[in-house]
């Protein structure tokens, strides 16, 4: 990786988990091929702006009987205490004509040190597709980012951020199945948290194998890689690597001239997950 190509990540011990798989992989040529949408077209990586919403502060001691809100009944922000201190989320939820599913998901944004935010619009795209098939979606800041106490904690405190988010929701969404999801940094959170929260379904956009450690993690039998085949930030064959060492693997989706950023390859990553995921989706009753 060439630290010009925005050095996202810091080097970490590569992944050696041994074992043997036959993975399950698509090439993804989706219907809109050379199209992006608005935000493809900005150029740059991180100039989506957060949209408006109103905002509620919830305020409390997040060891000694954290404050919670309600989850809000229309798409929002909110601050949740956090392990450090407030956390920032966003809560998109489907539009009124698209029926409901009794899904929540929660979407993990990129590395915090090189910009990476909840507004990403990798991240905003994973929400919008999920949405579109009537999924409640919570993005949110880790520590240091936007309205986010803290500092960066390398993925540790992240991954505690993570579970407080997750404990909010499974309280307040009691009836719900959990979802996860990531992008590139946020891929790797949301693996390690995996095998602890046990989301239904786990998304891995761009999992960053060979720059993080995935010594140990364990997705569910349920899990969506794709993996961008130009990502210049994430070895692909890195990746490709790693999942071949795997009992279980994912199913992959290889997107063909593609970079990490999905640069005007946005509405196909929406194609690429609302196909990947969509028998996994509970009956509409």
């Amino acid at each position: 990786m060439q630290a010009a190509a925005c050095g996202e990540f810091e080097q970490h011990r590569n992944q050696d988990t041994a074992g043997d798989g036959e993975k399950q992989e698509r090439h993804w040529r989706g219907d809109s091929a050379g199209r992006g949408d608005e935000a493809a077209r900005q150029g740059g990586h991180y100039r989506q702006s957060p949209a408006k919403a109103p905002h509620i502060l919830v305020r409390g001691s997040y060891h000694g009987g954290m404050s919670m809100p309600s989850f809000p009944l229309e798409s929002t922000t909110l601050a949740l205490d956090g392990p450090v201190g407030p956390l920032e989320v966003a809560v998109d939820l489907p539009e009124a004509d698209v029926p409901r599913r009794p899904i929540t998901a929660i979407v993990c944004h990129p590395l915090s040190t090189e910009g990476g935010t909840m507004h990403n619009k990798v991240v905003t795209m994973v929400a919008r597709a999920l949405r579109e098939l009537g999924i409640a979606v919570v993005r949110f800041n880790f520590r240091s980012v936007g309205a986010s106490a803290g500092n960066f904690d390398h993925g540790n405190g992240e991954q505690d951020d993570l579970r407080a988010v997750a404990a909010w929701v499974r309280a307040q969404r009691p009836g719900d199945v959990l979802w996860l999801a990531g992008f590139s940094f946020g891929a790797y959170v949301s693996l390690r948290m995996a095998g602890e929260l046990q989301p239904q379904v786990l998304i891995s956009i761009a999992p960053p194998a060979g720059r993080w450690d995935f010594d140990g993690v364990q997705p569910p039998p349920q899990w969506l890689v794709v993996q961008g085949e130009a990502d210049e930030i994430v070895d692909p064959q890195a990746v490709y690597d790693w999942l071949d060492t795997l009992d279980a693997p994912p199913e992959l989706v290889r997107m063909p001239d593609t970079s990490h950023f999905f640069h005007r390859k946005l509405i196909d990553l929406r194609g690429a997950i609302q196909h990947g995921v969509r028998r996994w989706l509970p009956e509409i009753g």
